[in-house]
């Protein structure tokens, strides 16, 4: 896999240059497929700047100001007139008075006089340069400057940030804490965002029961309602828990048409393979939804089934905990970011060298839960995995820092190559 083509496509893992097995989808076609199904919300609301954190811009905001508003003082120090300074220095200049931030610095400074000034403080009429307070030196009510500064020294222009009518975000971008700070640096107190994106889900499963509730034989705690409610637990999302659903197809259908009513996305977990109990494929058609994706060439989580029924997606994600957890992550969470219209949903992917050696059997892309070490000699971190296999291993997931790439063409990892890491973003 050549590194920049990856990490120029975010769809590219590599996976479709190897042979597809049993009609399995590469993750890449499988994305493909699936984000062309999508359809961003439509519906948008005006909330208050400060309702609006996280959540996803509908439009574009341009400034209705200039930034900085008026010009100012970018230190503590003294506003003066450059031509006040004749001759050789130091200079010595009596005081006329001070301007702080938040007055009105509308009185001009008088001729061979300076004006005490503080950081964002605007600039006097006049006034073409501030010397900070180190370069001089106070004696009463004069102050002695040892350098002369150059013109504009130390002071912001007003618009040199950003000038009216300038773009200050684009659609699509969510709202951090960062956007948040421009738009209020901007004096906006509104803005017009998408609707939160509904997504339902549920497990299926008989053996599943809740986390502290004794265990028959057979039985297991469901561990996928959790890792489900953590990750959508996020500003732009609507989320609601249908709690776990028997292996009944009568109960699961039902269940699917009550999620998909009023739901963008519905999500289940389990129940999507071939064996006599997984009956989601056959339930989904029978609730009169179609099929567009089915197995994918992805390691862990090749029973993967996409389609759509009402006017909502439906994604089954395999019951495995880590197979469902890496599904979302790598496909799941793309489609729950393209339907809240996000610009910049694509994950986040690093070059790592391989801190190990493992033979594979070619044919599915794979993602190893990986821990990331030391940099190496040219910068580069260095990433390690466990050396057993992983798809049962939930406490490894914990513990690891992200998803290591594995291309579908790749027999052999040996010690010192080039791989993608996907960094986990969350606990």
């Amino acid at each position: 896999m050549n590194a920049s083509s990856a990490l120029s496509d975010p769809f590219f893992c590599g996976c479709e240059t190897g042979p597809e097995q049993d009609a399995l989808l590469s993750v890449d076609e499988a994305l493909r497929r699936t984000l062309a199904l999508v359809e961003p919300v439509a519906q948008v609301e005006p909330v208050p700047l400060e309702k609006a954190h996280g959540r996803v811009l509908a439009q574009a905001i341009r400034s209705a100001t200039s930034l900085p508003l008026f010009d100012n003082s970018a230190m503590d120090g003294y506003a003066i007139r450059l031509a006040d300074l004749s001759g050789d220095g130091p200079w010595r200049l009596p005081l006329a008075g001070r301007v702080a931030a938040g007055d009105a610095g509308d009185t001009p400074v008088p001729v061979g006089a300076a004006l005490r000034i503080f950081t964002g403080a605007a600039i006097p009429p006049g006034c073409d340069a501030v010397v900070i307070q180190e370069l001089t030196r106070l004696e009463g009510d004069t102050v002695e400057i040892r350098r002369r500064p150059e013109p504009d020294e130390n002071i912001r222009r007003a618009g040199e940030d950003l000038t009216y009518g300038s773009e200050l975000l684009p659609a699509g971008r969510r709202i951090g804490p960062r956007a948040a700070a421009l738009l209020a640096s901007a004096g906006c107190g509104n803005v017009v965002v998408r609707r939160r994106v509904r997504i339902t889900y549920f497990s299926t499963g008989s053996e599943l029961r809740a986390p502290g509730t004794p265990l028959a034989p057979g039985q297991i705690w469901n561990a996928n309602r959790y890792h489900l409610q953590g990750a959508l637990d996020l500003p732009w999302v609507e989320a609601t828990d249908m709690g776990s659903v028997p292996d009944q197809p009568d109960r699961l259908r039902e269940a699917l048409e009550e999620a998909s009513r009023n739901a963008d996305l519905v999500v289940s977990t389990g129940g999507v393979s071939v064996g006599d109990e997984d009956h989601m494929p056959a339930v989904l058609r029978a609730a009169g939804g179609t099929v567009e994706v089915m197995k994918v060439a992805i390691k862990p989580g090749k029973p993967l089934l996409i389609g759509r029924i009402g006017r909502a997606l439906y994604l089954g994600l395999p019951g495995n905990p880590v197979s469902a957890f890496v599904t979302w992550h790598v496909i799941g969470a793309r489609i729950a970011e393209a339907l809240a219209g996000l610009a910049e949903g694509a994950p986040r992917r690093i070059i790592v060298r391989a801190g190990f050696d493992r033979v594979r059997q070619p044919g599915r892309c794979e993602f190893l839960p990986a821990r990331l070490g030391s940099y190496d000699g040219h910068g580069t971190r260095v990433v390690e995995i466990a050396t057993s296999e992983v798809s049962h291993r939930v406490a490894l997931l914990a513990q690891a820092d992200g998803l290591l790439l594995i291309p579908s063409e790749t027999d052999r990892i040996q010690l010192g190559d080039m791989l993608e890491f996907l960094p986990f973003q969350d606990g």
